[in-house]
């Protein structure tokens, strides 16, 4: 059951999504067992320590690394869940796709901060689930499905798989046109702590990872109030110094470098510019 596991995700990610393209039954035995072998080396004593589901989660998952160009962890990659906001990736690149001039004033809160009633504005002008049956065509998405026939204003309800919303990232980085690359991308990176509806959405990648990153995140079943309000987290100006001098230097240094070094200060401003001068000369030597 592994071994066709690891067949199936190598080979779904293997190459970017084009319509058209071979189904994973279709892939011959042998060159995808010589795939796997080539792509998935034995375990070494450095390998990767299991991931250990929490009781009562049921999780579907995988990574892909684009510069090896392999999956590096994976589970249940097939079982469909419910999509929740995660959906709006799909309504976002058929929107885009599809419109000669795209709604920006709906497409970005959406991502930014997953808000619902875009979603739901945009999800009536493309047609409702008419959207993800173009979308699973266009990407080679096998596990999407539109919401059920009677309850199709749902678009939470959008059936996906964790290898398919992979293969949704890796059109975005590798096919997309990039003004559709980066209309989506540059929301997702910029993804508020907060969403519209008051949940905090900075909860698996945001808190796990760290940055550079861009996500979007899902969430459904628990009520409309968040049991919580979010509150975003500000840089507090509670621990900066406001009683002594500052004196900074910062700079680029030729095309190569850039330094900044920022100081608080005591003494007189002869005093303060000389070490400043000396502690900029030591830094600069010791980044040489």
């Amino acid at each position: 059951m592994r071994s066709t596991m690891v067949t199936s995700v190598v080979l779904l990610l293997a190459a970017p999504a084009v319509a058209g393209c071979a189904s994973e039954a279709e892939v011959p035995v042998a060159k995808a067992a010589s795939f796997v072998s080539a792509a998935s080396p034995s375990p070494s004593p450095t390998a990767r320590k299991p991931v250990i589901v929490p009781k009562g989660v049921t999780a579907g998952y995988v990574v892909y690394d684009r510069q090896l160009r392999k999956v590096t962890v994976f589970r249940n990659v097939h079982k469909r869940f419910r999509s929740a906001s995660v959906v709006k990736l799909l309504i976002a690149i058929d929107h885009l796709e599809d419109v000669n001039k795209p709604d920006l004033a709906l497409l970005q809160p959406m991502l930014r901060v997953s808000d619902d009633n875009a979603a739901t504005t945009l999800w009536r002008r493309g047609g409702q689930g008419k959207i993800i049956l173009r979308m699973s065509k266009r990407l080679g998405l096998t596990d999407t499905s539109p919401p059920p026939a009677d309850k199709p204003g749902f678009w939470g309800y959008t059936a996906i798989s964790a290898l398919d919303i992979a293969k949704v990232y890796r059109y975005l980085l590798e096919k997309a046109d990039p003004k559709v690359r980066n209309a989506v991308l540059t929301q997702l990176r910029k993804a508020d702590q907060c969403g519209s509806d008051g949940f905090d959405q900075y909860f698996g990648i945001p808190r796990a990872v760290p940055k550079p990153w861009g996500v979007k995140q899902g969430w459904s079943g628990y009520g409309s109030v968040p049991p919580s309000k979010c509150v975003r987290v500000r840089a507090s100006a509670a621990d900066v110094d406001f009683a002594h001098p500052v004196l900074h230097t910062t700079g680029v240094l030729g095309d190569r470098y850039i330094m900044v070094l920022l100081t608080t200060q005591t003494t007189s401003w002869s005093d303060s510019t000389k070490k400043i001068t000396k502690l900029a000369k030591d830094v600069y030597r010791a980044a040489l």
